[in-house]
């Protein structure tokens, strides 16, 4: 078992006029729930995986008066709600100095990378780190009413990594930890997302919830299998084509589950599915230098999506996988898809005397950019 992280201890000077703190928090992939309906009495439970290149990013300095401003790609909308979370930390501890806060990048909302979480953590971690406090990021997570069902963006915050955590306790607290493995240095995401689509969420998301008939004992207890004998030893060592096997029929189980709320569809935009069906079917077929233990994908799609993910054992056979589609005509127009590095980190927090700059990453539609 891995512990949660302790939150860094700052030193209280920190809040010296003109200092800026600057959290970068990176994008996570909600890999699947283990148990939605709670069987054997308590729900949820999830497997996610951070990573690279995709990131929210804000920094938090003093201000003669409290105010706010964003970079270029960021919407309003997402401003405002990290000005909410400052108000709510303002609030809970009463430290009401003013501050600016800056918002350089955000990760795209709705879209199954955790942009939620991430923002909110990555504001709360910025507040205590500028004025010292030494607050676990579990509490911060909880004030600003984040990880109520899933520990994975808490956790992936904290440390990155393929993560598995237990569901959120009776008392309300986040989800514990219960294995954190780094995958190995030469696997790759293959991220796969369609801008015109909108995962579920808020009062969305709780209406499909409720709408789906429980997810039976049995189809649990296959998640729960195939992740504890496949997913984590195959990360862990036993192998890249049993981690990939495994996540691939954990994302099977719970497709099925949820497709009534995304139009009878296992992946909320087709263009996406049929991108992901291709290349479940491609990743199976052997190739010249390829190894037994190469073949094969883990492939799905994180939280409500739009983004699809593909688990592949290194960036040459990613590259080639993607050309393929291309070439096949199944990448769709308006198609984003950008090749990640799973990350064995969390967030970055540094502190400068000036407020940096940062350029916002992007997923992209041109396989040679």
């Amino acid at each position: 078992m891995t512990p949660n992280a302790p939150a860094p201890v700052v030193d209280a000077s920190l809040h010296a006029p003109g200092l800026h703190v600057t959290v970068e928090a990176p994008a996570r992939l909600h890999l699947g729930f283990m148990d939605p309906a709670g069987t054997l009495g308590r729900p949820f439970g999830s497997l996610g995986l951070t990573v690279d290149g995709l990131s929210t990013c804000v920094t938090l300095g003093a201000a003669e008066r409290q105010g706010a401003s964003h970079g270029p790609s960021v919407p309003a909308a997402e401003l405002d709600r990290a000005q909410a979370h400052l108000h709510t930390l303002q609030q809970r501890t009463g430290r009401n100095a003013p501050l600016h806060l800056h918002l350089h990048t955000h990760l795209p909302s709705h879209a199954g990378l955790g942009s939620g979480t991430q923002l909110a953590l990555a504001v709360g971690r910025a507040f205590a780190s500028w004025h010292g406090l030494d607050l676990p990021t579990a509490t911060l997570a909880q004030w600003l009413a984040r990880g109520r069902r899933s520990g994975i963006g808490i956790a992936g915050f904290d440390l990155g990594g393929l993560l598995l955590d237990g569901g959120p306790l009776a008392s309300g607290a986040p989800a514990p930890l219960l294995a954190r493995v780094v995958l190995p240095a030469a696997w790759r995401v293959l991220l796969v997302t369609d801008p015109g689509c909108r995962g579920l969420s808020g009062a969305a998301e709780l209406a499909a919830l409720a709408s789906l008939p429980p997810l039976g004992q049995a189809q649990a207890a296959q998640i729960c299998h195939e992740t504890l004998m496949r997913v984590l030893p195959g990360a862990a060592g036993a192998g890249f084509a049993c981690a990939a096997a495994g996540l691939s029929a954990v994302q099977t189980v719970l497709s099925d589950h949820f497709a009534p709320a995304q139009q009878g569809e296992p992946y909320t935009s087709p263009a996406v599915g049929r991108l992901m069906r291709w290349l479940a079917d491609a990743a199976q077929q052997p190739a010249d230098g390829l190894a037994t233990d190469e073949l094969g994908a883990g492939i799905g799609q994180s939280s409500w999506g739009p983004t699809g993910f593909a688990l592949l054992p290194s960036a040459a056979r990613a590259q080639a996988l993607i050309d393929a589609a291309c070439a096949a005509g199944v990448v769709a127009d308006g198609l984003q898809w950008r090749l990640a590095t799973p990350l064995d980190r969390g967030a970055r927090i540094t502190t400068a005397h000036r407020l940096p700059a940062h350029s916002a990453p992007s997923l992209h539609s041109d396989p040679q950019a």
